[in-house]
Formats: structure tokens, C-alpha cells, sequence
């Protein structure tokens, strides 16, 4: 097993909730991805702790905010930020090994614009992100929890929009993908029925893909196995 070194340390005393969108599946750490963590935590690693970010001073600067919840191997924060250096950039992923391979990735292309933070997205939101700051949100690929059961743990609620709203910016977009049909109905309606949330596409309907939006290799196995993707993008209002 890796060492602790080699663990972000912001897994401890976190505050406890009943229901959780996810399953801790811990994987083996690569020795590449052990050895970012050790030496470059301090560098992109946020640490958890109840109590509110100042942003400016996690980036060393002010800039456009993205959060991306659940971003898993980190494909996609890294090639926006690499590409989009105007932009900050902050994930919040619960899986150490992305976690090593997207600190990995980003102090070998040098990327200055990126952090991440390993932890529950819910109590990231809740605790540390500041009201008002966030100009755009990727929830891209949540776990569907298709079985009736589950449902219950799926992130995207009514009770998690009152909570990311307040720190969305006004006109902020929400952008939101699956290749679930159940879960993109889900989504769309749990949505739209958000007052505040304004669905770019109309109500009642998906919006193209974001041309801008990588293809990751998640994506291209849907593909590869026919599976239709929705994308649904809300700007805040108010």
C-alpha cells in the first residue's frame, strides 16, 4: 500500500453526512502518481477544512473561477487549463489515484492555474467555496445510480442547487453531461424546476455539445458502445 507521505492529507475529521453521492473505491496509487503527491501537493493541493477559501490567495491572483466536481482522471480540467490560461481552475475529486495523476500532469506541463482538492464535493461547496465566486461549473459524467434504490445518492438534488447557487456568480453557466438516459432526465428536470437556473437550449430540452468540451476517454468508450450523450447547460439568473 502507499505510504501516508504519499496521501493528501484531507481525508481526516471531515463533518459527516448520511448519504453520499459516491463509493470510495480506493485504487492502487502508481508509484508516479505517489511521488506527485509527495512533491507536489503543496503546489496544487487544497487541503479541507470547514471554513471558506480566499480564492485570490489559493490562484495568487483574480480570475475567472471554474469548479469541476468529480473530475475524475483529470483529463478534462487539464486540457481546459492548459488551454484557457486566463481561467482558474479548481477540481474536487474523492479518488486519490486521479487525484496523483492530475497533480502528476499538471506540475509536468507547468500549469499555474489549477488546484484540486480530495474530497466530498458537497462539503467543499458547503464549507470552503465562497458565495458569489464561481463563473462556471462542470458536473460532466455523475455517477447515474441507475438502480431506483439509489437514487437518493445522485448529487444533482434540488437540496445540492440550493447549496451551489449561492456560490455562483450571476449569469455563471452550470454545464451538466451523461451517456444515462434516466439519469439525463433526471438531471433536466431536477434542473429546470430550479428557480433561478434558465436552461440555454429551452425548457424540457438538451443542448448541443460544447464544442469546446474534450472528448475524454470515458466518452469515447459511450461511443464506441452507441451510447447517446446529453449535455445541459443553465445560466443563474438571480
Amino acid at each position: 500500500p502507499p505510504d501516508r507521505e504519499s496521501r493528501p492529507p484531507v481525508e481526516t475529521q471531515r463533518p459527516r453526512r448520511k448519504i453520499r453521492s459516491y463509493v470510495l473505491r480506493e485504487g492502487r496509487l502508481t508509484r508516479g502518481q505517489a511521488r506527485a503527491l509527495r512533491e507536489h501537493w503543496k503546489d496544487y493541493g487544497i487541503d479541507f477544512s470547514p471554513s471558506t477559501l480566499d480564492l485570490d490567495a489559493c490562484f495568487g491572483r483574480r480570475a475567472p473561477r471554474v469548479l469541476d466536481i468529480g473530475c475524475g482522471m483529470g483529463e478534462t480540467t487539464l486540457d481546459l487549463a492548459g488551454r484557457h490560461p486566463e481561467n482558474d481552475y479548481l477540481a474536487v475529486e474523492v479518488h486519490r489515484p486521479g487525484v496523483g495523476r492530475l497533480v502528476r500532469e499538471a506540475a509536468e506541463a507547468g500549469l499555474r492555474n489549477l488546484r484540486v482538492i480530495c474530497h466530498d464535493a458537497v462539503e467543499v461547496i458547503r464549507f470552503q467555496i465562497p458565495d458569489r465566486s464561481l463563473d462556471q461549473v462542470y458536473i460532466l459524467f455523475p455517477d447515474p445510480w441507475p438502480k431506483k434504490k439509489h437514487h437518493k445518492r445522485r448529487l444533482v438534488t434540488g437540496s445540492f442547487l440550493e447549496r451551489l447557487a449561492p456560490k455562483m456568480k450571476t449569469h455563471a453557466r452550470l454545464y451538466l453531461a451523461t451517456d444515462w438516459p434516466d439519469m439525463a432526465e433526471y438531471m433536466l428536470e431536477t434542473c429546470d424546476a430550479f428557480p433561478g437556473l434558465v436552461n440555454l437550449a429551452g425548457r424540457g430540452n438538451y443542448s448541443p455539445r460544447p464544442v469546446w468540451r474534450p472528448l475524454t476517454k470515458f466518452e469515447s468508450r459511450g461511443r464506441q458502445r452507441r451510447h447517446q450523450v446529453y449535455d445541459l447547460i443553465y445560466c443563474l439568473t438571480g
